[in-house]
């Protein structure tokens, strides 16, 4: 009998726990995204203070965090032309740092550098593309040559007596030299930098003879007569500079070339919280006073959903995965 009644007591109890479970799933649930975040928001950038990618972090993180509720701070951790900061981002799991990123970051790196800690296709979460540039082939103001065909004329000459400078090996900077060389026939000594800026000093300085600036770095000082515009690295004219002659111009035909930065995320962050993430910073972009104060630091607004990220991040790693093999580039 006592049997009987322990088993009875067992099955009600079991049913009890089915039909708890029943009403549990039933209601509604909180999504990730909901409270999210909790605390202070972190962009990292790879590049210094002052530099084009730390500047667009810097203005997006205001309006973000007026839209998140909490704070947004901007954090510095330069070298390796941004992988650092990239492999900090991968490697995050605190849910609440994500990266302010340019192509090379996001694209070939690991093609550079098989050795690489993180692997940008398969650890990083493509959140939005905030905007895209041609570059500015610039010389210092003595350089030889009125015009870019005599300009490319005099550098083929130089050969490797001519340096440029980039931001780093792997950058955009880095891989167009280096396409360029092979279109043009020239062949400058690559010298890394930190960044860009110091980049625009080593020329004004007089330790290079020629490197591709963004529009806003190079303008700032071709306008001041400091620096010496040869064109710009696309196929047609730029609405950013529309001044400067394109490459096709300059007479080397089949060249487009664009930087562009963009957010992303560790892969371990829920997924909910990237839709989020991704909606936000498109919508933010996007505004008209966005729109105009990227413009001024050299940006066309693109403010893509997480897939046209995606969609370019795969078009990049084609293009300039390219000129790495053609080229035989590899980290130094």
């Amino acid at each position: 009998m006592k049997n009987v009644i322990f088993r009875r007591t067992a099955i009600i109890a079991m049913l009890a726990a089915v039909a708890a479970t029943a009403v549990a799933q039933s209601k509604p649930t909180t999504t990730p995204a909901a409270d999210w975040p909790t605390k202070t928001v972190r962009i990292i950038v790879g590049f210094p203070a002052g530099s084009s990618p730390d500047l667009t972090a810097r203005t997006l993180a205001e309006p973000l965090a007026k839209a998140l509720g909490q704070p947004v701070i901007v954090e510095n951790k330069v070298g390796a032309g941004g992988n650092i900061a990239a492999d900090y981002v991968a490697k995050a799991t605190d849910d609440h740092t994500i990266g302010l990123m340019i192509n090379g970051n996001m694209t070939i790196a690991k093609l550079l550098n098989p050795k690489l800690s993180y692997d940008p296709l398969k650890d990083l979460t493509p959140i939005s593309l905030i905007g895209v540039s041609p570059l500015v082939l610039t010389a210092p103001v003595g350089a030889p040559g009125t015009t870019a065909q005599e300009f490319l004329a005099a550098a083929r000459t130089a050969g490797d007596k001519w340096s440029y400078g980039t931001p780093g090996v792997g950058t955009v900077g880095h891989i167009g030299m280096e396409w360029l060389k092979g279109k043009a026939g020239i062949n400058p000594v690559h010298v890394p930098y930190p960044g860009y800026p110091q980049v625009a000093n080593g020329m004004l300085g007089g330790q290079l003879h020629l490197a591709m600036l963004p529009p806003a770095l190079a303008m700032a000082q071709i306008k001041a007569g400091k620096l010496r515009a040869i064109g710009v690295t696309s196929s047609g004219r730029s609405t950013l500079v529309p001044e400067l002659p394109s490459m096709s111009e300059a007479g080397i035909q089949g060249f487009s070339l664009e930087i562009w930065n963009a957010i992303a995320a560790p892969k371990s962050l829920p997924k909910p919280v990237t839709q989020k993430l991704s909606a936000l910073f498109s919508e933010i972009a996007r505004t008209p006073e966005m729109r105009q104060r990227l413009f001024q630091q050299g940006w066309q607004v693109v403010g893509t959903s997480a897939e046209g990220l995606a969609n370019r991040v795969k078009l990049d790693t084609a293009l300039l995965g390219g000129v790495i093999t053609t080229q035989g580039i590899k980290a130094e």
